[in-house]
């Protein structure tokens, strides 16, 4: 039986917090930050609930070890 291997680009994106839930970044992160004011950019730090459930099993199948 081979190994399972994680998606690596889905294993950066994505957590699990300590109740389960599958946590993913905000969008635009990285982009320009430069030029964002800083109340902006603290906002960007947070992680966001993923909320789309069809798509959060499929997440999982990639990256396996998230859990």
């Amino acid at each position: 039986m081979p190994k399972i291997k994680t998606h690596q680009a889905t294993a950066k994106r994505f957590r699990v917090s300590g109740t389960g839930k599958l946590m993913r970044i905000h969008i635009g992160k990285s982009h320009l930050r430069r030029n964002k004011a800083k109340r902006n950019k603290r906002q960007f730090d947070r992680r966001m609930e993923y909320e789309n459930f069809e798509r959060a099993k499929k997440i999982k199948q990639l990256a396996p070890t998230l859990d």
